[in-house]
């Protein structure tokens, strides 16, 4: 704003002065108001700022948005305290505010992880993994996943250690779930199990335009097997990148998960 009135008043008023200041120095007439062509310190600073804040403005609405991951929904691919990057671009360009594309790029696949509004609460940003897409029919069967009538195949691999602001979940079962897509290419990654905790079973068919999504953390994550489906429009982005992570408990950084991307 600051830019602008100064574009169109502040600027063409102070050059007028200046101007005048001029003729009237040639006179010997107070030269000294030459120096009202010089412009204030505030707006030099929002010409400084401007181009820098629309570069930002415009690469957090289109291209990539960072979010911060406060629960342990997606354990153990996304920890507590991961700060995350969100591709934009990859589903089709949007007008921010309104959400309506404007220019189709992509499809969400099975297995990506993606951030989206909440669709009882538009306001809270949600991420969770697709598991489900346009058509499919999706059964949950206790910790038992069938997607169009096969079992989604899984194999233990190991114990989650549960460290510091994650340490709730210590000791739950972590395996390898490998999660087909429909080119016949299949996306590993770890989910995790608590064994005898009780887990929601049902059948559904995704409808046109929607999405089924769980959290990788199967037994602690409130996702589509309690809420229903997530509207294409309510997609934000897919998650990619790991760009940092604080602990806010103990007041330190993990850098080793700095840089990971997520699969």
């Amino acid at each position: 704003m600051i830019w602008l009135l100064d574009a169109r008043w502040w600027g063409p008023k102070r050059r007028k002065l200046a101007y005048e200041a001029g003729l009237s120095g040639s006179t010997g007439v107070a030269d000294e108001k030459a120096d009202t062509s010089i412009a204030p310190w505030y707006v030099e600073y929002a010409r400084s700022f401007f181009p820098v804040l629309l570069v930002v403005l415009l690469l957090r609405s289109f291209v990539a948005e960072p979010f911060r991951i406060p629960s342990g929904s997606m354990m153990p691919t996304l920890l507590v305290g991961d700060f995350i990057l969100v591709n934009k671009f990859d589903f089709g360009l949007r007008l921010p505010l309104i959400h309506t594309k404007i220019l189709p790029i992509g499809e969400p696949q099975r297995g990506d992880v993606v951030v989206f509004r909440y669709p009882r609460d538009p306001a809270i940003d949600y991420i969770k993994r697709i598991i489900g897409l346009p058509g499919d029919t999706i059964t949950y069967d206790g910790n038992k996943l069938y997607i169009n009538g096969k079992l989604v195949e899984t194999k233990a691999i190991g114990r989650f250690p549960g460290e510091g602001p994650n340490h709730l979940m210590g000791g739950a079962t972590v395996e390898q779930e490998d999660l087909p897509r429909r080119n016949g290419t299949v996306v590993k990654h770890d989910i995790l199990i608590i064994p005898g905790r009780p887990v929601p079973t049902g059948t559904v068919v995704v409808p046109k335009g929607e999405y089924f999504v769980m959290g990788d953390n199967r037994d602690d994550s409130n996702d589509s097997r309690y809420w229903g489906f997530v509207p294409q429009k309510n997609l934000v982005g897919r998650a990619f990148l790991i760009w940092f992570n604080w602990d806010f408990q103990d007041g330190q950084a993990d850098f080793h998960r700095i840089g990971d991307l997520i699969h």
